[in-house]
């Protein structure tokens, strides 16, 4: 295994800049002496929220209506990158100064109109270590209160509910995406579903 060490940057360019994320290319000289551009697209922090709420809580919100068990919230959104409408985690980008738990709690209020009472970080990881430079973190979030839901404006999100035994089978039917999988994964492994 070569070390960081032996990689010399030569030059780090950005190419490009949307507003959401910047594009470029390092150009390094490899352990081998040789030369090769490597490119990247830098993305802000972003967080995934896997949110339980009491069924007794559901029953509040839907005028009284019999809610027999603990659900997980999610959100279904078109994702007109890959032209598919998916069944996701409430998610979203971390804003300067905050933590990841910070970002969690506003970002699932915001998507969904709840409000947390506790969180705990999962797990913050790297994603997509090849092309991105890009961090996620998998928040847990649970004592849920109806709050104040307020998108942005180029979020069109139906909240919806999946009971917490039936939410892995959910998220593995297509089309699935790798944030929800994994955030629903790591709560699973942690004992929380």
């Amino acid at each position: 295994m070569t070390a960081p060490d032996e990689w010399d940057l030569l030059e780090e360019r950005t190419e490009y800049e949307t507003g959401w994320y910047d594009g470029g290319y390092d150009l390094l000289e490899q352990p081998d002496g040789t030369e090769k551009r490597y490119y990247w697209a830098e993305l802000p922090a972003a967080v995934v929220v896997v949110a339980r709420i009491d069924g007794s809580v559901l029953e509040d919100v839907a005028d009284g209506e019999p809610v027999a068990d603990d659900r997980l919230l999610f959100v279904e959104q078109y994702r007109p990158t890959i032209r598919e409408t998916h069944l996701e985690l409430p998610a979203g980008i971390v804003e300067d100064g905050e933590s990841y738990t910070q970002a969690a709690t506003r970002e699932l209020e915001e998507e969904t109109g709840f409000r947390p009472s506790s969180t705990a970080l999962l797990q913050e990881y790297a994603v997509a270590t090849g092309v991105l430079r890009h961090d996620r973190a998998i928040v847990y979030a649970e004592g849920l209160e109806p709050g104040d839901r307020e998108l942005d404006s180029n979020e069109f999100l139906e909240v919806t509910t999946v009971p917490v035994s039936e939410a892995l089978e959910r998220a593995r039917e297509q089309p699935t995406n790798d944030a929800t999988l994994s955030g629903l994964l790591l709560a699973a492994e942690d004992g929380l579903l």
